[in-house]
């Protein structure tokens, strides 16, 4: 195994412990300040990654590079406003995805100009890092806007349905999702989601352009 590879691998264990804690803290942290303290009451409201990991979502992001956590519990009845608590608090996660891929973009781009005149081979190896860490943080944004259970964008979408259509989401919600991860696995999606994902690259990128100003 080359340790690229090694790597990559190295950096999704990362993401597992240290950024979907962070995804799930963040719909927590926003589900509080609309009202709802569901999460909070639940032990959900941290950081700590023993309390978010799921099993089989830590699986599919090893081996996929996209993956999920356990669902942050929320109860949108508590509220101030249901519509826009629901959707902010669902759009929470893959924003602090988004937050944090930019903060991983900009220090990327400074290091590298900082060593642009001394290409080593821990320069290379903190590239493959950063680069990984950037767009499985982007590729998380993406795949958890699909408005598929259990992720984020099938709360997006229930919230605007008619409640007839939420209960029949609800009702066949784990045969939805078996056959999602089927999907996941099979690779299907792997063309929509990584070009989705590039051009949210492309948009942090210009972003991103003032350190190429200050840096050039």
């Amino acid at each position: 195994m080359s340790a690229e590879t090694i790597l990559k691998y190295g950096v999704r264990i990362l993401i597992i412990f240290m950024i979907l804690p962070i995804h799930e803290f963040a719909h927590a942290y926003a589900a509080k300040k609309f009202g709802d303290s569901t999460a909070e009451n639940m032990g959900r409201l941290t950081l700590n990654p023993i309390s978010h990991i799921d099993i089989f979502g830590a699986i599919c992001l090893v081996l996929t590079g996209f993956g999920w956590a356990k669902p942050v519990p929320v109860n949108p009845n508590r509220f101030k406003n249901y519509k826009l608590g629901s959707v902010i608090t669902a759009l929470a996660g893959p924003l602090s995805n988004v937050i944090v891929g930019y903060i991983g973009l900009v220090v990327l781009k400074i290091i590298m100009f900082a060593v642009a005149s001394q290409i080593t081979t821990t320069w290379i190896y903190v590239n493959i890092i950063l680069s990984n860490f950037i767009i499985i943080n982007l590729s998380l944004a993406v795949f958890n806007l699909l408005p598929i259970p259990p992720l984020d964008g099938s709360r997006i979408l229930t919230t605007f349905l008619p409640l007839k259509y939420q209960w029949k989401i609800q009702e066949y919600q784990m045969y939805i999702s078996i056959a999602f991860i089927v999907i996941i696995f099979s690779g299907i999606l792997d063309t929509p989601l990584y070009f989705l994902m590039n051009l949210l690259y492309d948009g942090i990128d210009v972003l991103t352009g003032w350190v190429d100003l200050i840096f050039a």
